[in-house]
Parts: structure tokens; C-alpha cells; sequence
């Protein structure tokens, strides 16, 4: 059966949560329902409208690239107030206090990919950390984790390096619902919102996006399709680096490279690996924006062979460490600032830790790093299993 997400179940029901309330609305171009209408036209066709909207990163229309500032503005076909949630400044991502203390409801409905730097579950649980001051009730409507609910993968973010990529300690591949995740924060951190889930009908932990019925719909610039997504919790760690990590072509994050790597030669590096479920093809290409705008790079594009055995994590940190000790004189680990971090090491806080830089810096063997962060404590996935409500 068709996965039902939580905005089809809130329209079943009448919208009669928001009747009568003053709400705001959190959401992005994926934020639509099993026939791709969007959410904010389903509320007003109803005659639900909400006082405002909030956008997270990329903008309410996802047009914006990462790390760029959006303005607040109105909507050009409803006139409705567009609230960035994604500024210059650390501050602009929480909303207003004073203006939360006249909405009633903030409704949240915002497609994750199940990585724990994917800011979008950030947004949200700011927006509830502000709701829980001013008493706001907070409805999310929550979504399938495209890349399943079962696998974990990666180790939590040290408290010295929390951020906007990691606001709250989570395992990269935290194989949670983005509804999950704020209850998991609202209960053991102690935000103390008035959190309600509207909960998904027919997903279960084991499901891809492939297998929901539902429709992709790109939820941010540079993740266009599931195979992005599936990739995406190592290869992201690239942004980090001075490696292209694929932005400016076609396939983000399925497609790496620099202008000073040889591909035939990292390939041959990368295959002798022997990493479960993806086949390494060497490329040339040039990225039409960010890293080498307009340059030839050599590089590799990953194939996921068998989505089921790929371990994203372990390729993302086995891809930094050969081409570390490949182009010992060319890579680098880049400087801040990086999601409104200036301070600390991009590459450290996607990882959460400065371990594995400095592991990866001291030559250690790759089965050795691969063993110290392929996955959490076995306590933070007992704690993880307090705030599963999906089978």
C-alpha cells in the first residue's frame, strides 16, 4: 500500500488542528501530498491561511545554493508574509520570540534525507526551542526518511562541536523521521514544547523512497534525486575539503573530483578497497558553479550497485583519506567559515569531532578510522529506540 505522509493524514482529518488558530507555517518546495499539491495551496484552498510562512535554508521556493542568505519577502501569488529562517547571522535562524507569542500553532512540514548535517531538521528544531518559550504548539507532519529507518551509521557529535550541521548529538545516519528527531530533542534535552506528530500511515523502517508511492520532489538545489540521497551522508564530508564534491554539475555528491587529481589512479586506489555495493568510474568534468567554477577536474562517479550493503559513511571516509595520501601536496582540509561556524574546521564539524582529521593527518590505516566512527555507542541506540514510533 501507498505510504500515506502526515500531510495526507492531517488533510483527512479536516485540518482541524489550524481551524480557527492563528499559525504559522514551516515548509519548502517538497512539503506536498501524495498528488504533488503543495501544502501551502491545499491551506488556502481551504480556507485555512496561515499568518505567515518560514523558510528554511535555500528559501521557501529551494532556489537559493548553500550557505547563501535569503531574504524575507512576500508571496507573489497570496501575499502572505515569507519569514528567512536562513540569514547572515546566526540568530536570524531562530523566529522572532515576540512575534511566535501571538501564532498559536506552528505547523512544520519538511522533507529530510536522513543525514544529520541536512539542516532542515535544524530549522524545525529551532523553531520549536522558541515555541517552547512562548507556548507555542508545534505540529509536525512527518515524512518517510528516504534512505530507510533501520540502518545507523556514523558517531555523535561531540558537544565542543555542535552546530547548524549538527545541533543536537545524532549519528550522521541517524535512520530517524524528521517527527522522530524532534521528539527524541524535545524529550531528552528537556525543550519542553508542545510537540504533536502527525504520524505517516504504511511506512515502515525497511522502506526506501523508491518503495513509498510517493514522488520525489527535490527538497533543496543539489539533492535531485534518491540516489543523491543515498550517497549523501559520506559524501558530503567533501565540503570539508578542496575536493569538488559535485555541486555545478548533475549529480551532487555522486560526482567528485579536483583539477589536480589523476581519476584513473584514485580509481584503481578507491576499487582495491573493496567497499560493499558501489562501483568507482573514473571522470573528467567541470563544474559550472562552486568549487573550480569553469575548470577541468579529474575525478570519480559513484554507482550504488546494491543500495542495501552501501555503507555512505565509510565510503565518504574512505574516498577523504585516499585522496589525503594520494595528492599529499594539493588536498587540504579548507578554513572556516562554514554554516555560520568561524572557528572550527568545516570538515570537524560534519564529522562532529576532530578525530577523524587527525586520524586521517597521522596516516592511521583505514580499517583502523573506519572502525572507531563507523557507528554510535550501543547506549545512544538504546536511547535511540525510546523515540522510534514506527515499526
Amino acid at each position: 500500500m501507498p505510504v500515506k505522509t502526515g500531510l495526507d493524514i492531517f488533510c483527512e482529518s479536516g485540518f482541524q488542528q489550524v481551524w480557527g488558530k492563528k499559525f504559522a507555517l514551516l515548509c519548502h518546495p517538497a512539503s506536498v501530498d501524495s498528488n504533488l499539491t503543495h501544502i501551502l495551496d491545499i491551506l488556502v484552498d481551504s480556507g485555512n491561511i496561515p499568518d505567515s510562512i518560514f523558510a528554511p535554508e535555500h528559501g521557501f521556493y529551494g532556489s537559493a545554493q548553500d550557505q547563501i542568505g535569503v531574504d524575507s519577502s512576500r508571496h507573489p501569488r497570496y501575499g502572505i508574509q515569507v519569514i528567512s529562517l536562513y540569514g547572515e547571522t546566526f540568530d536570524s535562524l531562530y523566529p522572532n520570540q515576540e512575534y511566535l507569542k501571538n501564532i498559536d500553532v506552528v505547523l512544520i512540514e519538511l522533507q529530510d534525507v536522513g543525514a544529520s548535517y541536512y539542516t532542515f531538521v535544524w530549522a524545525a528544531v529551532m523553531v520549536m526551542e522558541i515555541a517552547a518559550k512562548t507556548g507555542t504548539k508545534v505540529i509536525v507532519l512527518d515524512r518517510p526518511n528516504p534512505i530507510g529507518g533501520k540502518i545507523v551509521q556514523g558517531t555523535l557529535q561531540e558537544d565542543d562541536y555542535l552546530s547548524f550541521v549538527g545541533l543536537y548529538p545524532l549519528p550522521i545516519r541517524h535512520g530517524m523521521t524528521i517527527g522522530e528527531i524532534l521528539y527524541y530533542v524535545n524529550e531528552e534535552f528537556g525543550v519542553g514544547a508542545d510537540l504533536e506528530i502527525v504520524r505517516m500511515k504504511n511506512w515502515s523502517r525497511d522502506m526506501w523512497f523508491d518503495e513509498t508511492g510517493l514522488f520525489w520532489v527535490q527538497p533543496s538545489p543539489n539533492m535531485p534525486t534518491l540516489d543523491t540521497a543515498t550517497v549523501y551522508p559520506g559524501m558530503c564530508l567533501l565540503e570539508g575539503t578542496n575536493i569538488s564534491e559535485g555541486r555545478g554539475t548533475t549529480r551532487p555528491f555522486e560526482i567528485f573530483g579536483a583539477p589536480f587529481i589523476q581519476p584513473y589512479n584514485l580509481c584503481e586506489s578507491l576499487s582495491t578497497l573493496q567497499l560493499t555495493g558501489v562501483h568507482f568510474r573514473p571522470i573528467y568534468f567541470s563544474p559550472t558553479f562552486n568549487k573550480y567554477k569553469g575548470t577541468l577536474c579529474g575525478g570519480i562517479q559513484l554507482h550504488i550497485t546494491d543500495k542495501e550493503i552501501f555503507n555512505p559513511v565509510r565510503t565518504g571516509i574512505a574516498v577523504v583519506k585516499t585522496c589525503f595520501d594520494l595528492y599529499p601536496g594539493e588536498f587540504k582540509f579548507i578554513p572556516p567559515p562554514y554554516e555560520y561556524e568561524n572557528e572550527k574546521l568545516p570538515f570537524d564539524i560534519l564529522c562532529g569531532s576532530s578525530c577523524w582529521r587527525e586520524m586521517i593527518s597521522d596516516h592511521i590505516p583505514l580499517v583502523e578510522l573506519l572502525d572507531a566512527f563507523d557507528s554510535p555507542s550501543d547506549e545512544f541506540c538504546s536511547l535511540r529506540e525510546k523515540y522510534l514510533i514506527y515499526g
